[in-house]
């Protein structure tokens, strides 16, 4: 009777060690492993989780038979039984020391006649050809052609600031406005020297690159990080006259009996003895200053980047009146429907992510030395 209850051979349970896990899950996140070893270390992962072939394989849309080849392959030879067996053909003409120079060669100088190596540079230097410089490149991930910026905050507070505007984002205090303030200065106004041609099928809208410049604006900007609203005015300059006259508008406009919290960067505009002597005279008011180089964390940039995008652009205009009225109009129209931008990143997310780029570049510098 046992044996009519059978239901097949047993199966040797699949069981991985902690750095047999970690290298599998490593292979299955990388985008530059091969889509057939990313396959086969997931069939080991959920194999190694208890489930059966039949399941592992619906699941991954593979054959069972698929799932119980590599199951037998890594219970054998383990990790190594995943990788590819030698197969036959011409043997390799470039061994591991030469790709070794090339990647050192690339990460470590610099041709001549230019900044940064190129395929074809790097190709006439080593005496390789094009193509293979180019699956080295790729194989290790080198891009000599891409340049990427980036600018770290030397405020002694960083941390204080920090944490004291996350907080205001992600937890207002009651009975308060938070407004987001800062100027977008400069902003020309420019008419293209010829028409503009407009878009037809097949064929973007054209404009001429050179230009004519009428002038130039400076807007001020106050975003309401809880509703979006914006209270937006033009000056002719950017002096801390427009600027306290500016504070005076928000003011107006700001409900009565309110606290009035005000995030703004550390423009000398904004420090001045009479914008001190204005804010000292209204307790209610609060200011937040942003980190040193850090205007990123103000989220009213984000609207200017809006502003820049739809409307000034691709804008055309012949006179700063026109362009402010252009602005104006968007402000107006952008209040019809607010909408406030959505932070998401906590204080603690982001200084960990600072410590991370600091540690990395840390590495990065002490390699080279």
């Amino acid at each position: 009777m046992a044996n009519a209850f059978a239901k097949g051979r047993p199966i040797e349970p699949l069981v991985v060690t902690a750095e047999e896990r970690a290298y599998l899950e490593r292979q299955v996140r990388r985008h530059r492993v091969s889509r057939s070893l990313s396959e086969r270390c997931r069939i080991i992962l959920r194999c190694a989780d208890g489930l059966q072939s039949k399941v592992v394989a619906t699941e991954l849309g593979v054959h069972e038979h698929t799932v119980g080849k590599w199951r037998r392959r890594f219970l054998a030879d383990r990790i190594d039984g995943l990788l590819d067996e030698a197969r036959p053909g011409r043997p390799r003409t470039i061994d591991d020391d030469q790709v070794a120079a090339v990647i050192e060669r690339t990460l470590r100088t610099t041709p001549t006649d230019a900044t940064h190596w190129s395929i074809r540079s790097m190709a006439a230097e080593t005496g390789f050809s094009h193509t293979t410089i180019r699956r080295m490149w790729n194989a290790f991930g080198l891009q000599p052609h891409r340049s990427q910026t980036f600018k770290l905050s030397s405020d002694p507070l960083f941390v204080d600031k920090v944490r004291d505007i996350i907080g205001l984002y992600l937890s207002p205090p009651t009975r308060a406005i938070v407004l987001s303030v800062d100027e977008k200065s400069q902003i020309q106004a420019l008419d293209r020297e010829q028409p503009v041609l407009p878009m037809m099928p097949g064929i973007p809208e054209r404009q001429t690159h050179s230009y004519v410049r009428h002038g130039t604006t400076s807007l001020f900007a106050a975003l309401d990080i809880a509703s979006g609203f914006v209270i937006g005015k033009c000056y002719k300059r950017h002096r801390a006259t427009e600027f306290l006259d500016f504070l005076k508008q928000i003011d107006r406009a700001a409900p009565d009996g309110l606290d009035v919290h005000i995030v703004m960067d550390n423009y000398a505009t904004h420090k001045t003895a009479k914008v001190r002597a204005w804010l000292a005279r209204r307790p209610h008011y609060h200011v937040h200053f942003t980190p040193t180089s850090a205007s990123w964390i103000n989220q009213v940039e984000r609207w200017f980047a809006e502003l820049t995008r739809k409307q000034l652009q691709r804008g055309v205009h012949r006179s700063t009146g026109q362009l402010e009225a252009d602005i104006l109009t968007f402000i107006d129209r952008h209040n019809e429907n607010p909408k406030p931008y959505s932070w998401t990143k906590s204080a603690d997310e982001i200084l960990a992510s600072v410590k991370r780029f600091c540690q990395k570049t840390q590495q990065t510098l002490c390699g080279e030395l």
